[in-house]
């Protein structure tokens, strides 16, 4: 047996393979879940992620973003979206307000953590999107990875950086502009279809 395929059968039982989520298709809902950043804060209302995703996939996208909340907030929160939508997919991006308002990160994981285990009880798979603390270089705390692995989700940590890393994609120090919207939204569409069973 060749080496490589050896290790690929390895990694496959010791369960390091890729996270996968359900098939997403026409009669699916997605619930985009967070602050800002997913409301669309910096952009028009069809020019938010959300929105530009529901065209991307072919499916309804909720966007369930509220500006300026914090985890604990969307934690209280969530519950009831889950139960008035019935989700086949959650998009979890939260956090930043929390970075802002220097909240421990403990603090942040455990909600995030949470979230995760509710959306998952009610049977939604979840993909999580990592966001920067504050600083001269952005890059989002390990607490994303970390919960990804514990859970075996999808996870991406680096596309919110990036986009507010280039003056051309964001609106102000926090945000996109209607440009970042998009290419978030073309990079979490491709992460669904990289991730379907």
């Amino acid at each position: 047996m060749k080496p490589i395929l050896l290790i690929c059968l390895l990694m496959g039982a010791l369960g390091c393979s890729r996270p996968h989520i359900g098939r997403i298709d026409s009669s699916s809902v997605i619930l985009a879940f967070g602050d800002s950043l997913t409301f669309g804060t910096g952009a028009e209302p069809n020019e938010s992620y959300p929105s530009l995703l529901s065209e991307r996939m072919g499916c309804r996208v909720i966007n369930a973003g509220v500006s300026g909340e914090l985890s604990a907030e969307g934690l209280l929160r969530l519950p009831e979206l889950l139960d008035q939508y019935k989700p086949n997919l959650v998009i979890l991006c939260h956090g930043g307000n929390d970075f802002l308002a220097h909240q421990d990160e403990a603090l942040i994981q455990a909600n995030l953590d949470g979230m995760i285990k509710l959306a998952k009880e009610r049977g939604a798979d979840v993909i999580l999107i990592g966001v920067p603390k504050p600083s001269l270089i952005l890059r989002s705390p390990d607490l994303y990875q970390d919960l990804a692995g514990r859970y075996s989700i999808p996870c991406d940590s680096k596309i919110i950086p990036k986009i507010l890393s280039s003056p051309s994609l964001k609106s102000d120090y926090v945000h996109p502009n209607a440009a970042g919207y998009q290419r978030m939204a073309d990079f979490i569409a491709e992460l669904i279809r990289k991730s379907q069973r």
